[in-house]
């Protein structure tokens, strides 16, 4: 990729952007690390202020905002009443679509009196300040007043995502030590309800710690529910029972008072628990979401996200209010009952932000054009992509069929560790490179090295490091600080180890290649596994790629590539010669697959992140092991598994 690749913003588009130019980017990222308390005194005017040190300590270990008071609730609800009470903050549509769909909304005023309410109610079963809250509930308003009413209380909350099984759900509330447990009846997806408060029962014969388990009604009477005496409480009775002027005057705490506590998704073993804590977390997501997605007040900003991720931590909840937008959600999965729900719900709703996944663009693809052409698509002015690398394909075809090439596209690089976007273009101040995700944020100052810490060339693949603290960067491991050390510090003294793999050119923009573990060595060379994958979708009739390794006696690992196509396009030897024949122009011969095979469905979560672990073991002619509950679609590992090899 070169600077000839690049494209530049609209310029109507630039013209009211809050940054406008290079220049204007430079100077600003220049500030933030050479003078960063007159930097984040000024950018964070209104939101956090009262420290009297900005930053203690050096990594791994580092302080913000040391002195200040907040709490993140009032921030995000309490400060928007005088001038914005009645601008709505929330706006819901349920699965269910037949006779008409289900949309529910709150004014920034109605949902401070959910939460305060809510806040009411916990208190009275006995949660405050320092308490842990495990929130195991789908995208309803709910799960949002959940969040931010402890919030308002000072207790921690982890979110665990709907689709985990018992068992997971279990191994969080215990290694975190939740008091209380928060739920629904159930949750409907794909036209079918989850039984949530069933799983949660069964998770609680593994958790003695919890005295209550509180569930909102929202299948109702078509669910049979147990409710346990003593311990289970509906929400509307927990509320009636409450008293909401306990929570009327919200909690102050001190910066660094842990937030919450949010659980990597697909480990292994012990859950591995990632603390943040209130005031830089609250600095991060609010600068980003005013800078990445240029957020207006008048904006509608929807992030496609599961809370249960801390996308949805970040951009669903506490970013987009406290800068007093207007969020989105919708309840269900993009294509129930068809491929066209979520572009009639931008037709319906008109947001003006549409941040999503990869994945979820591939999907779109390979649906077809014709699903996004039904709807109007005019109300959307930015689009953004997180979660992995995109490649140029799948970029080019988000920018022309659902931006209709007016609309910039905010590629954005960041991690749950990281709290908040570190690396993407602003969209109005410089050129977008597809399939690179961009420059480095304001207060961040990334690097590519060699493995012992040297400086990679431009354009030389390497390791992502963060050379230096920034306000939203994780703190610690719940329970395990060594662990964070070792994973996060260890392996390049002095800077915070990504896990990601990378190349930076001349002018300092950043293409992720993935996951260090996911680099091949293939005959010698090193192979990123998203430099394949974004090279054989280059083919026209390939919509999405998965490439793994496998153990092979003569080159060490052999590349294995799952390929999905459009519809209409059959397997045969000339398309196989075709593909391997794109990835040895984009890359080179030495990385052409060694096995390509076919399938109508790559093992996804439903949360659209790619298993490559179960890809791994079916490529390796092993049987797949571990935990399955969060697939999607468990037949599609069967139908793997009995697929020979090419």
């Amino acid at each position: 990729m070169t600077a000839s690749d690049r494209i530049e913003p609209p310029e109507n588009f630039r013209g009211q952007a809050r940054v406008r130019s290079r220049d204007e980017y430079a100077a600003l990222h220049r500030e933030s690390l050479a003078d960063p308390a007159g930097f984040w005194t000024r950018e964070l005017d209104g939101v956090l202020s009262g420290w009297h040190t900005l930053r203690h300590g050096e990594l791994p270990h580092v302080q913000w905002f040391v002195g200040a008071t907040l709490n993140v609730s009032e921030r995000c609800l309490d400060r928007h009443l005088a001038d914005a009470g009645e601008r709505t903050a929330l706006i819901w549509e349920g699965e269910p679509e037949a006779g008409g769909a289900e949309v529910r909304t709150r004014t920034y005023a109605e949902l401070h009196a959910d939460v305060v309410a809510f806040a009411g109610a916990l208190a009275a079963l006995g949660v405050g300040k320092g308490d842990r809250v495990v929130i195991y509930m789908g995208m309803v308003p709910e799960a949002v007043v959940a969040m931010l009413a402890c919030a308002r209380l000072g207790a921690v909350h982890s979110v665990v995502f709907g689709g985990f099984a018992a068992e997971a759900l279990a191994s969080r509330i215990v290694d975190c030590g939740a008091k209380l447990v928060i739920t629904q009846d159930g949750a409907w997806r794909r036209g079918s309800v989850l039984a949530m408060k069933e799983l949660v029962d069964r998770a609680m014969a593994h958790a003695p710690g919890v005295a209550h388990v509180v569930v909102y009604r929202r299948i109702g009477e078509a669910l049979a529910v147990t409710m346990t005496p003593g311990r289970d409480v509906w929400w509307d009775d927990a509320i009636a029972a409450g008293d909401p002027s306990v929570a009327a005057t919200p909690v102050q705490v001190d910066s660094e008072h842990p937030l919450f506590i949010l659980y990597t998704s697909g480990s292994t073993g012990k859950p591995k628990g990632v603390l943040h804590t209130s005031g830089g977390y609250l600095a991060g997501v609010y600068l980003t979401c005013k800078y990445v997605f240029d957020l207006r007040p008048d904006d509608r900003f929807w992030c496609t996200a599961d809370i249960g991720w801390i996308t949805g931590h970040s951009y669903v909840v506490y970013g987009p209010l406290c800068n007093g937008a207007t969020v989105m959600i919708y309840e269900g999965a993009p294509n129930a009952p068809d491929p066209g729900r979520l572009w009639r719900i931008v037709e319906r709703h008109r947001p003006t932000i549409l941040y999503t996944a990869p994945t979820a663009i591939r999907a779109f693809m390979r649906w077809g054009d014709q699903w996004p052409e039904k709807s109007d698509l005019s109300s959307l002015r930015l689009l953004g992509s997180v979660g992995e690398p995109i490649g140029p394909e799948a970029w080019h075809w988000y920018h022309r069929q659902i931006g209709g090439g007016r609309c910039p596209v905010v590629d954005t690089w960041w991690q749950t560790e990281t709290g908040s976007i570190l690396v993407t273009t602003l969209p109005g101040a410089v050129a977008m490179q597809p399939g690179s995700a961009g420059l480095p944020l304001f207060g961040v100052e990334p690097a590519v090295v060699h493995p012992d810490g040297r400086p990679c060339k431009p354009d030389e693949n390497g390791l992502l490091i963060i050379k230096n603290a920034w306000p939203s960067m994780l703190r610690t491991i719940w329970g395990n600080d060594e662990r964070f050390i070792k994973g996060y510090f260890a392996p390049i003294a002095g800077a915070y180890f990504t896990g990601d793999s990378a190349r930076m050119d001349a002018d300092g923009y950043i293409t992720v290649i993935g996951r260090v573990d996911d680099v091949l060595n293939v005959a010698g060379h090193r192979i990123g596994t998203a430099e394949v994958e974004s090279a054989v979708t280059t083919h026209p009739a390939v919509v999405e790629a998965a490439a793994v390794g496998r153990p092979d006696e003569m080159k060490g690992q052999a590349l294995v590539v799952f390929v999905t196509l459009r519809d209409g396009h059959v397997p045969d030897e000339a398309l196989r010669a075709g593909i391997r024949a794109c990835v040895a122009r984009e890359i080179g011969k030495f990385a052409a697959p060694d096995d390509l095979r076919f399938t109508d469905a790559l093992p996804k979560t439903r949360s659209g992140k790619i298993m490559r672990r179960f890809l791994k073991e079916i490529a390796a002619g092993r049987a797949t092991t571990g935990d399955t509950s969060t697939l999607e679609d468990l037949g599609v590992l069967a139908k793997l598994q009995a697929q020979p090899e090419e």
